[in-house]
């Protein structure tokens, strides 16, 4: 993380801001946040960022007592002090009322945290595996990025201890739904196909980004799909769009992989 975050939109030290210890943030997670890239100091696909936390705001009941010009002036006045050129910044939503099992009136309402820091070092050859921790497709949160966010830790960290950068997780039909901290995308026969909503998985905004410049089948599909596959990428805000290794065989790079490059 970078020197210096944006609280409500006042720059400080990343160590000075603080949440109300009785707030439903941190008793609950309740909130929402996301991950924008940023290149030549310019967030990426910004819109799609936006269009998404007014959503999930809606669906979990946040009250989102912001406007985008305000937001975007906070973030590109933080992209400035933190001096960025290419980089990340996650914009969290904390919901700073007491509402719920344990209630109290505290007068607060939803504060904004964003901060910065460099893309995550990726090893060059992305090596994927399959997680043990299934995805629930009714879950009420399925399809939206919460701070509830320790599941998808959990996932990761569990990966990474047998070696592994990422994990695919599957529903509790055996469908693919995503990687732990990015979306899914396959070719076969020269054709893309990603998991549909309907599996459980999250609108990425580089994953809108693909459905729009690209004819990719939005599918629901079983793990075994995959090792007929001629090549399987990961897509989010960090890592743009990039080949991952489901198994020994599989080292095929298409054309495709280049045409999905989001370093602009």
């Amino acid at each position: 993380m970078h020197k210096f975050v944006s609280f409500n939109h006042q720059i400080l030290p990343a160590s000075k801001p603080n949440l109300s210890a009785i707030s439903s943030a941190t008793l609950y997670g309740k909130g929402i946040f996301t991950t924008v890239a940023i290149y030549n100091s310019k967030p990426f696909l910004w819109e799609k960022h936006w269009s998404r936390l007014i959503d999930n705001a809606s669906r979990i009941g946040l009250d989102f007592n912001f406007s985008e010009d305000s937001i975007s002036e906070a973030l590109a006045k933080l992209i400035s002090k933190n001096k960025i050129e290419k980089g990340r910044a996650r914009l969290t939503f904390f919901d700073e009322s007491a509402q719920g099992i344990w209630t109290i009136e505290n007068g607060k309402k939803t504060s904004l945290l964003i901060t910065t820091a460099d893309f995550r070092p990726l090893s060059e050859n992305l090596k994927l595996t399959v997680s043990p921790y299934q995805i629930n497709s009714t879950f009420p949160l399925a399809n939206i990025k919460s701070c509830n966010y320790l599941e998808n830790l959990l996932a990761i960290e569990e990966a990474h201890k047998r070696g592994f950068d990422e994990a695919i997780r599957l529903n509790e039909k055996g469908e693919i739904v995503s990687a732990c901290l990015a979306n899914i995308f396959w070719v076969k026969d020269d054709d893309i196909f990603t998991p549909s909503l309907e599996t459980g998985c999250l609108a990425g905004t580089t994953r809108e980004s693909i459905l729009e410049k690209y004819k990719v089948f939005e599918v629901s599909e079983p793990i075994e799909i995959l090792q007929k596959s001629e090549a399987v990428f990961l897509t989010s805000a960090g890592l743009g769009a990039r080949q991952v290794f489901f198994n020994e065989n599989q080292v095929k790079l298409l054309k495709i992989i280049d045409l999905l490059t989001f370093d602009t």
